[in-house]
């Protein structure tokens, strides 16, 4: 009967068409990367239309096996080239998010110290210059601290006698060693 109606060749001349026209409606229901992402799905939308089309030629399919299915460099291409797309608009979004955060903190960071120059503001005003005095004195303390500690430095005060003579070595008239 079937031999009949469509020629000892069907396999050859129906099926090919019915898996092309198939895959063709399957394929385009999907985005390219949903292709990717959902194959499995794809894969049994397939074989469940290739079955139920090639049951109107009455051809009963027991299994069908997709067991290679490329995409064309084209579309390889446009997939790559949306995933790079992607990967960069995320990386534009952490760039702005991480610009923001330092915003934010050079803001509160302002905020802080206009907030310290106020304080020592109404200090200065309600009780004088002894805040600025005992800056001077612990800046001061800090320096000496720092070059007593350095080798190079030597301190010496003045009008003090000392036993090394600056002076390159004569003595100075009156004075006796």
């Amino acid at each position: 009967n079937i031999h009949r109606t469509l020629g000892e060749d069907y396999d050859e001349r129906v099926l090919p068409s019915v898996a092309n026209e198939v895959m063709k409606a399957t394929v385009a229901q999907y985005n390219a990367e949903s292709l990717l992402t959902q194959r499995e799905q794809v894969s049994r939308e397939i074989r469940e239309s290739i079955v139920e089309r090639a049951s109107q030629f009455n051809i009963l399919m027991d299994d069908i096996a997709i067991t290679h299915l490329t995409y064309g460099k084209e579309f390889a291409k446009a997939v790559e080239d949306k995933q790079l797309a992607q990967q960069e608009a995320e990386r534009q979004k952490f760039i702005v998010a991480k610009a923001e955060q330092e915003r934010q903190a050079t803001v509160i960071r302002s905020e802080g110290e206009a907030e310290a120059a106020k304080l020592i503001s109404e200090a200065l005003k309600n009780h004088g210059d002894g805040l600025i005095e005992v800056r001077r004195i612990d800046t001061a303390k800090d320096i000496a601290e720092s070059l007593a500690k350095s080798p190079n430095v030597m301190y010496l005060p003045p009008g003090q006698q000392m036993l090394l003579n600056p002076g390159g070595g004569q003595r100075p008239a009156g004075q006796q060693g």
